[in-house]
């Protein structure tokens, strides 16, 4: 038979059982109420995002980013509750942190990169840009990466640290374009005639945009050409169609107008030796 001593059984419920019952509960009380605190911040700070038209892929990795640090003070606090050295607990994954932090560097670079992309947006998906040594249409922009496909519909995966290092060029990023074409003619060639028909064929052309003017001028006396620079305006969607059906329009108006284009050509002169060997 078991002897039950009344007064000891008292004073181990009072000494531990009441103590440890009640800091039990209010950790559990600190961790219920603060998990139920950092929801309803979480979600106040996704409206927030969401009404600063950041990218949805940001927005809940943002969420995800301080929900982790939040819960992780309520975890802390909860055990600080219970009696549990919190201070050791800290340092312990203060040190872990650094030491993955020193590990994962290069890591941290492209995450530090893609949220700045994400945030400032030098380009969105369906761009077409060149940047981190590639050139293509954005397919997509992740945290780490941005998958570009390039124009041969190779698909290229470049860090964010890269791109963001870097000099970016938006090539879809204004709604118009100025094209570029140098057009050479012989030096015998009638120069008025020819910045004519390159008149011409720029008005013809339905895509080419009437403001700003058309540029049609002598920008070289080369070696062998006389050289027009021809600078029209188009929607940034028929920059290279215009370019092209352009040089393809002038080579045809060229020949059928008798307007020489001149081209590399190369005097082989051959001395006979009339000396017998």
């Amino acid at each position: 038979m078991f002897d039950f001593d009344a007064d000891k059984i008292s004073q181990l419920v009072d000494t531990y059982v009441i103590p440890w019952g009640i800091n039990i509960l209010m950790a559990l009380v600190i961790y219920i109420v603060g998990k139920m605190i950092v929801g309803v911040i979480v979600n106040v700070l996704g409206k927030l995002l969401a009404r600063s038209k950041y990218d949805d892929m940001l927005v809940d990795f943002l969420k995800a980013i301080v929900n982790a640090l939040l819960m992780l003070f309520v975890i802390v606090a909860a055990l600080d509750q219970l009696g549990v050295d919190t201070t050791s607990l800290v340092a312990i994954l203060g040190a872990a942190g650094l030491a993955i932090g020193l590990s994962l560097q290069g890591s941290l670079q492209n995450f530090a990169a893609g949220v700045m992309l994400l945030v400032f947006k030098p380009f969105k998906a369906g761009d077409f840009v060149e940047a981190g040594g590639a050139a293509g249409v954005v397919k997509s922009i992740s945290i780490f990466t941005t998958i570009m496909t390039t124009g041969d519909n190779k698909e290229v995966i470049i860090p964010n640290g890269a791109i963001y290092g870097g000099n970016i060029t938006n090539y879809s990023a204004k709604e118009t374009r100025r094209v570029d074409m140098v057009v050479g003619i012989g030096y015998d060639a009638d120069l008025k005639k020819a910045k004519q028909v390159l008149r011409e064929i720029a008005d013809a052309d339905e895509r080419i945009l009437k403001e700003p003017a058309v540029t049609i001028a002598v920008a070289e006396l080369a070696d062998s050409s006389v050289n027009f620079v021809v600078r029209p305006w188009t929607k940034t969607a028929d920059f290279w169609a215009v370019k092209f059906d352009f040089n393809e329009a002038v080579k045809l108006r060229f020949d059928q107008e008798g307007i020489s284009i001149p081209f590399p050509q190369m005097d082989v002169h051959v001395h006979k030796d009339d000396a017998k060997a």
